[in-house]
């Protein structure tokens, strides 16, 4: 121990003063470590970009080391672009100031990517380089992508090779893209993920559609639904199943059939020459409902169905998916008048029908409702008897009479004749409306064409019975002219009776010509009862009182020698008296003349 004391020795020039206060180094060992730690630090200037290296980071902030005496902090959010940043990345950052108030180095990222943003998308431009964004939020027609920086417009067709549906799912992403456009004067960027990745999908889409051959079944992805069909995806080829292809069964929207990216399996159809327009098929993948037919079913068999369509000359009834049957309008009802088929049924309707006629070859079916209930046309002369007696309803006009139904499919004609005894009736609706009850009385029954001749007026008695009893050919009535046409005048005469009078009877004693609402005395020259028509006179009213007065007077010189030569000669009566005629009288004077000759 003592030599070891004795090899020590007190170091010169060692300042006890300064060691009793703490300091340990020398003035001069103090300045030099103070020039060594100056040299080690990095010579920095405020507002210049410098590359850093990522010290530290958590959630909030990345502690940046920049070689200066102390570290910046830079926050998170400038980093949102980089998901992928870590511990020991370099980055630039912009020194906003080399000490703030708390003596803190403050660095900026996000300025200094801006400070050669431009410079950097114009070399991404020139040389395709990919680049990674962060999409910021949506925009019209698109999404805000910070890009060095720099807000870039990523349109909405540029996402995706298919169409997006939902852009809220890309907001907060860092995706890679190309830059497609720049414009210097507006500085707008335009940015594409899209052209990434097109080149792969041309090249899958050339092998695609070299393999493609009619009849294959591939599996694809539904890209698009239209009101007229689907868009499938291939990977990376479109094809086109339209509405009639996806089922055997009639489907209003594809929507009932297939879901947005929902996969499913197809059939090429068919495609063009340059396989561009490729026409897929869903329901080709499964039986035609036809051949899974019952073959049991046939011709007045009973089946039920709903209404799937509906026109106006009939109904389509879906039996089972893809089987459909027609009932025509004429097979809805027993009726004969033409009617709609919606005045039957509607879509939807759930209704049981008789199968009429079955053509497996052509696929069709004929259907009918009217044959699940009885013909009225079978007991036809049990049930409406000639000269039975019924309230029927009016269903139409024609200018020759009135159809009307006695009970539903059981029609009869009233022809305009038979609606009334007396009255000249124009046509039906004078008489009756559509809609209306109207009694009738069976005429006639053919069976064969399934129609009734009917009458109306025969449930009346006929007054032409009476009538001829009364309008007598010779006897007077008045009457008013009612009407003129171009061959005479209809006449009104007692009893609702009309007659007729051509224009040579219608001269006045005074030989002016009788003109309407002129009540004068017309004399019966004619009486039909079959055709009903009565033919009358005026003139001969005057000109036969007139020639009847010469005729009595020849009469009374003639009377005597009449009498002794015959005993039993008729006499003349009244109404024959009436019924003389010009002609009578000329031929009354040659007899006279005759009988005076004889006398001499």
């Amino acid at each position: 121990m003592s030599d070891n004391l004795k090899n020590v020795s007190p170091i010169e020039d060692f300042d006890w003063n300064a060691y009793e206060i703490g300091e340990t180094f020398s003035e001069r060992s103090k300045e030099d470590l103070e020039k060594t730690y100056d040299q080690s630090l990095s010579r920095i200037n405020d507002k210049e970009v410098v590359m850093g290296k990522v010290s530290s980071m958590n959630k909030r902030e990345v502690v940046v080391n920049i070689g200066y005496k102390s570290d910046g902090i830079v926050s998170m959010n400038e980093f949102r672009y980089n998901p992928d940043l870590k511990v020991g990345d370099e980055v630039e950052v912009y020194i906003e100031s080399q000490e703030d108030k708390k003596g803190q180095l403050i660095l900026s990222h996000k300025k200094a990517r801006a400070s050669r943003s431009w410079e950097r998308v114009n070399e991404a431009l020139e040389k395709d380089e990919i680049i990674k964004g962060y999409i910021k939020c949506r925009t019209k027609g698109g999404m805000i992508v910070d890009v060095f920086g720099i807000e870039a417009f990523l349109p909405g067709s540029q996402i995706d090779v298919k169409p997006i549906r939902d852009y809220d799912v890309f907001v907060d992403k860092t995706m890679e893209f190309k830059v497609v456009k720049i414009n210097h004067e507006f500085k707008n960027v335009v940015v594409s993920h899209k052209a990434l990745i097109e080149a792969e999908l041309e090249q899958q889409k050339k092998d695609i559609i070299s393999k493609l051959e009619k009849g294959q079944v591939l599996e694809g992805t539904v890209k698009n639904i239209t009101s007229y069909g689907v868009f499938i995806d291939l990977g990376g080829v479109d094809g086109l199943i339209h509405i009639t292809d996806l089922s055997w069964g009639r489907v209003q929207h594809p929507e009932e059939v297939v879901k947005l990216d929902e996969k499913i399996n197809v059939v090429i159809l068919d495609f063009d020459d340059d396989k561009k327009r490729i026409a897929l098929g869903l329901k080709q993948l499964t039986p035609h409902p036809w051949d899974a037919l019952s073959a049991d079913l046939k011709v007045g068999d009973k089946v039920k169905g709903r209404v799937v369509v509906m026109a106006d000359y009939g109904a389509f009834i879906e039996i089972t998916t893809g089987v459909e049957g027609l009932i025509h309008v004429s097979e809805m009802s027993w009726t004969q008048h033409l009617r709609s088929a919606q005045d039957f049924m509607k879509v939807g309707d759930e209704v049981e029908a008789v199968v009429l006629t079955l053509d497996r070859d052509e696929r069709k079916m004929s259907l009918g409702i009217k044959q699940l209930k009885p013909d009225p046309w079978e007991n036809i002369e049990e049930k409406y008897p000639v000269g039975s007696q019924h309230t029927a309803k009016v269903r139409n006009f024609t200018n020759f009479g009135v159809f009307a139904e006695i009970e539903e499919g059981v029609d009869g004609l009233i022809h305009i004749s038979d609606l009334s005894w007396t009255k000249k009736i124009k046509h039906p609706s004078e008489i009756t409306q559509i809609g209306a009850d109207i009694q009738v009385q069976v005429l006639e029954i053919d069976k064969d064409n399934r129609r009734l001749s009917l009458g109306h007026k025969q449930l009346e008695e006929n007054p032409w019975d009476v009538f001829e009893t009364i309008f007598t050919v010779g006897s007077v009535h008045e009457g008013t002219v009612v009407e003129l046409v171009d061959k005479g005048a209809v006449i009104s005469l007692p009893y609702g009776v009309e007659g007729f009078a051509t224009p040579k009877h219608l001269v006045k004693e005074d030989g002016t010509q009788a003109q309407v609402e002129d009540k004068l005395e017309f004399k019966v020259i004619e009486f039909n009862k079959d055709s009903k028509r009565i033919i009358v006179s005026h003139s001969k009213v005057y000109e036969d009182e007139k020639g009847g007065g010469e005729a009595r007077e020849a009469s009374e010189k003639r009377a005597p020698r009449k009498s002794a030569k015959k005993d039993d000669a008729p006499q003349m009566t009244s109404t024959a008296a009436e019924k003389t005629t010009l002609g009578d009288i000329e031929g009354l004077a040659a007899l006279r003349d005759k009988l005076s000759g004889e006398g001499k």
